[in-house]
């Protein structure tokens, strides 16, 4: 999607990814900071209780501040801890950690409580400057790249690949659709694929969407139509999400 776009704010999650973020920015429906997500407590927390090296997989339907009550957390927190820049934006498929990183990346809670780890614990991964990717990559449509990746700009969290309204936009590795629909702000007609439990990709911007949610898809297969939905131009953005942080598709798909 459009820099511009993006600003906005968008829900990957999903996903967040993101990608929502996307599953990786692989995500599903659109995340409301009002929206209920499961059971749980139904008041929010006033001091979070920190479970080291417990993780939870983002659900359709999840909000960061359900997710809060549900694990008591105060979203503040919960917000801090993963390095959430919009909050209303989390992705299925995402992982959230329940506990602070450690060092940098998030304020201390001001009040915590440590909660023993369960046996089903997970530890998530925080992903590195290039994370090394065991996926064969590849380029989701043709075109010259008119918009690059910025670390740390919420606004550049893929790239933008210029093209034709109705060009081929294809998967770029083999997964599961966990998203297909509008629902995102700025991403216009926007699928989410998942293509394992780190690994995420989204394409935006469609003039029309070929595939559904749960559905499975090849490498290289066509998912969508190239449009202009929440965009300027005809074109595609394409985000790849680590763990539901956005990565620099350029530096996993092939030199061309």
């Amino acid at each position: 999607m459009s820099a511009e776009c993006l600003s906005r704010g968008v829900r990957l999650g999903a996903l967040a990814l993101v990608v929502s973020a996307l599953a990786a920015c692989g995500t599903a429906t659109v995340v409301r900071p009002s929206g209920s997500g499961g059971g749980g407590a139904s008041t929010t927390p006033k001091a979070s209780i920190a479970q080291p090296g417990k993780t939870v997989r983002v659900q359709k339907g999840d909000t960061i501040y359900a997710l809060a009550r549900i694990h008591s957390i105060t979203p503040a927190d919960l917000i801090a801890w993963n390095n959430l820049s919009n909050p209303s934006t989390i992705y299925p498929g995402q992982t959230i950690r329940l506990y602070p990183q450690g060092s940098g990346g998030g304020r201390a809670p001001t009040t915590v409580v440590t909660a023993p780890q369960g046996k089903g614990s997970t530890t998530a991964a925080t992903p590195a400057a290039t994370v090394r990717s065991n996926i064969s990559w590849r380029w989701p449509a043709d075109g010259a790249v008119v918009g690059r990746f910025v670390a740390g700009e919420t606004t550049k969290q893929g790239v933008d690949i210029a093209g034709t309204s109705g060009q081929a936009v294809k998967a770029a590795a083999d997964g599961v659709v966990v998203y297909s629909g509008a629902g995102l702000v700025g991403y216009g007609e926007l699928i989410i694929v998942k293509h394992n439990e780190q690994w995420l990709s989204a394409y935006g911007h469609n003039r029309k969407r070929l595939v559904n949610e749960g559905q499975a898809v090849k490498a290289g297969q066509q998912i969508a139509e190239m449009g202009r939905t929440g965009a300027n131009r005809d074109m595609l953005h394409f985000e790849i999400r680590y763990n539901g942080k956005p990565v620099d598709p350029q530096h996993y798909l092939p030199a061309r």
